[in-house]
């Protein structure tokens, strides 16, 4: 790229986007009817709670990961809290996980009077440094949290080797990455408990809140399935102190019809991240940003396609005057959030955690996006870059 080319006109005002960031409405256009049909039919039937549509979404999602047992909660932060509680830690546990995620997976933790131990990412996969792992374990640690952040699985071979030499439980936080892979096998499936998400926004989301807790232990499964519904076998009789957290019927109708479009839904996203890297390419913008990796023997689902530069934020005001969408996950890690203050760490503690929350930025690459779509969001790009030198632009 010619450092010296002409500077292109900035854009003079902020205005609306030209597309949305995430567009659900195309997804439901093109579902409608089927959609429909099954919320109707879930209403004929009266059965809202626990309803046959839950157990067979359940099934359905056991053999899509390829686990034994799959169990339908009321969110994917209920589902972190209800596989923590199955496995017994609480009051004075430790539970290694990384400080560049959602709240929740934190939240959780302290949610039932643990503490959670930060440890830094990997900078070019965002996701848990496994060298990270050890001199962080006491013996106090119970169980470390891998998050498959933005739908690329963490390296869980390396985090379950270290796990089972230390007798730790592994709880995949697999949130965004549903139908992500990892060496033939999948999100949910690799550790001994997975936690999902049906939130909206998620590759398979429903038309509310929703999680599922997956695994293959049939003692575990047997404890999920009690601590979601009070700790209650049959009516009124409690053997341990649960939760209400069911996946409502009428959610698992609506994630049963999703969940048939998935395999085409996440091809289309991998599809959408490899256009933007041949129209990264011919805009000559390798130079310019960091892109998603995508390892050898893993599948990413690209729940989100995040870039990085060091000038994010000026990047992101351009594109907003272009009328281009973005989101920045995550601005502050969860070491120096206020919530999380009790636990005494500094600013300077996890730096590649840090140095993303202030260069990631994250593309649109919804399913429906078009090529006309992408080539507007990279054309604004190179319009900013080319004002730049070539050097610390990464």
């Amino acid at each position: 790229m010619n450092p010296v080319a002409q500077v292109p006109t900035e854009p003079s005002a902020s205005r609306s986007t030209l597309f949305p960031f995430l567009d659900l409405q195309a997804q439901f256009a093109a579902i409608r009817s089927e959609v429909t049909l099954a919320v109707e039919r879930v209403f004929e039937t009266q059965q809202f709670i626990l309803g046959p549509d839950v157990q067979k979404l359940e099934r359905d999602v056991a053999e899509r990961v390829g686990c034994r047992y799959a169990f339908g909660c009321a969110s994917g932060s209920d589902a972190l809290v209800l596989a923590l509680m199955a496995l017994g830690i609480g009051a004075g546990d430790e539970v290694i996980t990384t400080p560049f995620t959602f709240v929740a997976t934190a939240g959780s933790i302290s949610r039932l009077g643990a503490r959670p131990v930060f440890v830094d990412i990997d900078p070019d996969t965002y996701n848990l440094n496994p060298e990270q792992i050890k001199p962080a374990i006491t013996a106090r640690t119970k169980a470390i949290i891998p998050v498959h952040l933005f739908g690329l699985v963490a390296p869980m071979e390396e985090i379950n080797a270290i796990a089972q030499s230390n007798g730790l439980a592994v709880i995949e936080d697999a949130a965004q990455a549903i139908g992500a892979g990892y060496h033939g096998s999948f999100a949910g499936n690799i550790g001994d408990v997975g936690c999902f998400s049906f939130f909206p926004s998620k590759n398979l989301g429903g038309a509310g809140d929703g999680g599922m807790v997956t695994g293959n232990d049939s003692a575990l499964a047997d404890r999920l399935k009690l601590l979601r519904l009070h700790g209650s076998r049959s009516k009124y009789h409690y053997e341990i102190l649960g939760l209400n957290s069911r996946l409502d019927t009428l959610q698992a109708a609506v994630l049963r019809v999703k969940l048939r479009h998935l395999d085409e839904w996440t091809m289309a996203r991998r599809r959408n991240a490899s256009l933007y890297r041949s129209l990264f390419a011919q805009a000559e913008l390798e130079e310019s940003i960091q892109l998603p990796t995508d390892p050898p023997g893993t599948h990413h689902v690209y729940n989100q396609f995040v870039i990085r530069t060091q000038e994010r934020d000026q990047l992101r005001d351009y594109l907003h005057r272009a009328g281009i969408p973005t989101e920045i996950y995550y601005p502050v890690p969860l070491h120096l959030q206020p919530a999380f203050g009790y636990l005494g760490y500094q600013s300077g503690d996890f730096p590649n955690a840090e140095s993303a929350s202030r260069s990631v930025l994250a593309l649109p690459i919804f399913p429906e996006l078009t090529e006309e779509q992408q080539q507007s969001v990279v054309t604004p790009m190179a319009d900013f870059f080319r004002r730049k030198p070539l050097s610390n632009r990464t």
